[in-house]
């Protein structure tokens, strides 16, 4: 158990944060409404706690120390997720529930949100807390309710329904292609492959598949997120591979193109999955029930006027 010595005041961290806007305790105290030596005592109880000096003066002006500085990142974000708490409970009414989903970045918010639409209208007492991606173990450990992910249709303790299956297309703008066209695949490396760095071998088993071998499918700049990938397509970098529902929109509106007629479907699939222990749970069967009700629907024929 974390020993309470070392869990400073809250009042403490707001006299440190707004000494290091003002550098001035003075200030600092008429901002919080303190006294000056209140403020003062605050800092010199978390200096002692921490053991080490958060400021110095320097030709009497009020300096923060590279701990201080430190520290002061660490800070704000304590402070901050505990206003954003408090606003949030605050905002809520008795009856609501607040239902945490994880998402990757680029499927939350090309196919998850669209259909997203009109749930507020019909679980008005269920308020959504929709995140990026987080760690496999997040979803037992309690950190999500509910997680999508892309991979197989199993994980230890948790109930998973398969969402969505993807097949990869190669796109790039109209402008990249040459004007004569490619006789076969590897004469896309001429173009520059746009790597994705969740999967390294995509380019590799793209050719594979049909056959054809290059010594260049892992070479190419690497983007850390799908949406990443779709814009340096998009703007002339080279060519992505690509899920084809990920870039429905640009290639109806012809921003992308497919730069070779092969469409390679994967082994995995996109899941929704949620605890074992939680399948009773009435949120999570009201999110579970909406998702395979619009995994079929596309999000054009939600109804007019509807809110998330």
């Amino acid at each position: 158990m974390l020993n309470k010595r070392y869990l400073p005041s809250i009042t403490a961290l707001q006299c440190f944060e707004a000494v290091t806007r003002h550098l001035s305790f003075t200030r600092a105290a008429q901002e919080l409404n303190l006294t000056q030596s209140a403020v003062s005592k605050q800092v010199a109880q978390l200096e002692e706690l921490l053991q080490h000096l958060l400021f110095r003066r320097v030709r009497r002006r009020l300096q923060l120390t590279p701990a201080g500085d430190l520290y002061l990142v660490e800070v704000r974000k304590i402070l901050t997720q505990v206003e954003m708490s408090t606003h949030t409970l605050r905002s809520y009414g008795g009856e609501t529930e607040v239902l945490r989903v994880s998402t990757p970045s680029t499927f939350g918010a090309r196919w998850l949100v669209p259909r997203l639409k009109g749930w507020r209208l019909r679980h008005p007492q269920i308020h959504l807390d929709v995140c990026n991606e987080q760690q496999a173990d997040d979803l037992l450990q309690g950190h999500s309710d509910l997680a999508f992910y892309f991979g197989q249709g199993s994980r230890p303790g948790s109930e998973c329904l398969k969402v969505l299956e993807e097949e990869l297309v190669a796109v790039c703008a109209p402008s990249s292609l040459p004007g004569t066209a490619f006789t076969d695949p590897t004469q896309l490396t001429d173009l520059v492959l746009l790597q994705n760095a969740s999967r390294p071998q995509a380019w590799h088993e793209w050719f594979e598949h049909q056959g054809y071998r290059t010594d260049h499918s892992y070479h190419g700049p690497r983007f850390d997120t799908f949406y990443m990938c779709i814009r340096a397509a998009q703007v002339g970098c080279g060519v992505a591979l690509l899920p084809r529902f990920l870039v429905e929109e640009e290639l109806a509106d012809g921003k992308l193109v497919i730069a070779w007629p092969y469409a390679m479907p994967s082994h995995d699939a996109y899941y929704l999955a949620y605890p074992e222990h939680s399948a009773s749970v009435p949120k999570v069967q009201a999110f579970v029930s909406w998702m395979m009700e619009q995994r079929a629907t596309p999000p054009s024929a939600a109804v007019e006027g509807e809110s998330l």
